[in-house]
């Protein structure tokens, strides 16, 4: 078809040189291509790509990474957000070498029955690593598909239409390079602002082009605004200088992460001096911060889930953004540094 031929023409010209990316005529590693897909939901490439060669250098395969403890994984995942991925991610693993004997399932049907792995990941796995022709459908290609058919509909009302479309595009031979073409295409020339339809192979046929809509799609229905919360976060510290920390509860937001103790997280707005903002998805966070040298024993009622640990040493340790801005904000921007 004149679409895939396009678009395949492009991309052998084109394509971006990424870490877990295979070189033109390699196979693709089954491993390189789970763990990318994994990183990248909700993140950028230029950021995932220092966290995909140090998961390699840490953990080069599924047996390693099945093996690893899930406190490493989470110590070496701090500062992609979204934790609950690197939950899955040891989850995955484990289940990959312990029941599929280290090697991937090649079905989108039954890699989604692993955890972390959606309809997207799942197609995007399927595709790339094992050509399989089915569709991979990430923000990317909503926006070149959603141009190029003139969707005006909004995401994400339009999204079942734009893989109805996706469907029907996916190539029965090089599936793996259609889907990382079309990828492409969405982040280096059909871009969320101006998009260079001067230089994309597609802009003959592109209707949004034709219409001159191309540049204000996808339409998306407006996000509610992020409330505040604000809180207290306790810097304790012994006479030693080792600094009290706790772990979060697995599940939930940070999930597994460990922090310094908390006030709860209530919606209002703060009027303290010394104090950290942070944005998570779904709310602004503002938390005081307040340092001292003496602490309650009985109020660390689990040993299990709290730590004294030296200040040269929280660097290596399992701390989300925002704890980091906090030890920053009480120790000064040395103290991470190792």
């Amino acid at each position: 078809m004149d679409f895939q031929h396009k678009i395949l023409t492009w991309y052998d010209k084109h394509r971006r040189e990424l870490p877990w990316r295979a070189a033109y005529g390699q196979v693709p590693d089954p491993y390189h291509v789970w763990l990318s897909e994994i990183m990248l939901q909700q993140t950028t490439v230029a950021t995932v790509k220092s966290y995909f060669l140090k998961f390699l250098r840490l953990w080069p395969d599924v047996d390693t990474m099945a093996g690893a403890e899930l406190n490493d994984i989470l110590a070496a995942w701090a500062g992609l957000g979204y934790y609950a991925r690197a939950r899955n991610l040891h989850a995955c693993a484990k289940i990959i070498a312990g029941q599929h004997g280290g090697f991937f399932p090649q079905t989108i049907v039954e890699l989604q029955k692993l955890p972390g792995i959606g309809p997207y990941t799942g197609g995007a796995i399927a595709a790339i690593a094992f050509d399989q022709s089915v569709a991979a459908v990430d923000g990317n290609v909503e926006r070149v598909l959603s141009r190029y058919y003139a969707i005006e509909a909004p995401l994400p009302d339009s999204k079942p239409l734009i893989h109805k479309r996706a469907i029907v595009l996916v190539p029965q031979q090089r599936a793996g390079d259609f889907a990382q073409a079309m990828m492409d295409l969405g982040a280096t020339v059909c871009t969320p602002r101006s998009p260079n339809c001067t230089i994309c192979p597609l802009a003959t046929e592109c209707r949004g082009l034709k219409k001159g809509i191309a540049s204000t799609l996808p339409r998306k229905i407006p996000k509610k605004p992020r409330p505040t919360r604000c809180g207290k976060a306790f810097v304790v510290q012994r006479e030693d200088g080792a600094v009290l920390l706790r772990r979060r509860p697995v599940k939930g937001l940070l999930g597994g992460m460990l922090e310094v103790p908390c006030s709860e997280w209530l919606e209002g707005e703060s009027t303290a001096v010394k104090m950290i903002e942070h944005t998570f998805t779904h709310f602004h966070l503002m938390l005081e911060v307040i340092t001292s040298d003496t602490i309650n024993e009985a109020e660390i009622r689990d040993s299990s889930t709290h730590e004294w640990v030296a200040l040269n040493q929280l660097a290596g340790k399992a701390l989300p953004t925002v704890m980091k801005k906090v030890l920053v904000e009480a120790f000064g921007s040395d103290v991470l540094k190792g």
